[in-house]
């Protein structure tokens, strides 16, 4: 399982929408100069942000993103499928149907509709665990957890940084 690097530059970009104030958004252009990261490329992260109503986008000159839903109500669970997209990590291709003690009969526990074949339900039932993980740790716990592990000069230049590119 690999998850692409748009999730990480979803979950980044959406800590700095934390604290931006209600009324203000953050530009693409400015989270992609403060990240190092192609503009154009974040954008497309952003779209689909938007898309799944994670964030909501701001026209006009000083237009931007900001959160449409509280930190609290945004998980990692929801990010990942807003950009990802829902698709089970495993497949099963009921490859036992290809078996040699199988050639000239049917194997009833293995079809793909079938969810008995105890592969598939062992790779699901981690999968569940995994989603209901993901489902608990949130912007604001992500925000929370970084106030005590990054150092406080970090946090505040951030916050400076984008609290500056709004007043310009």
């Amino acid at each position: 399982m690999k998850y692409s690097v748009m999730v990480e530059y979803a979950l980044h970009s959406l800590v700095y929408l934390i604290d931006a104030p209600s009324d203000e958004s953050i530009g693409i252009k400015d989270l992609s100069e403060f990240q190092g990261l192609s503009e154009t490329y974040l954008s497309k992260v952003f779209g689909k942000l938007s898309k799944a109503g994670i964030v909501s986008s701001v026209p006009g000159v000083n237009g931007g993103y900001k959160l449409a839903k509280a930190p609290e109500e945004i998980s990692f669970w929801d990010v990942i499928q807003a950009v990802e997209g829902i698709k089970p990590i495993f497949q099963c291709k009921n490859i036992v149907s290809n078996h040699l003690m199988y050639q000239n009969q049917e194997c009833s526990s293995c079809t793909s509709s079938n969810p008995t074949c105890t592969i598939n339900l062992v790779m699901l039932e981690a999968e569940q665990h995994m989603q209901d993980f993901l489902s608990k740790k949130t912007l604001l716990w992500l925000n929370e957890e970084l106030e005590h592990v990054l150092p406080t000069t970090i946090r505040e230049g951030s916050r400076e940084y984008f609290k500056n590119k709004n007043s310009d």
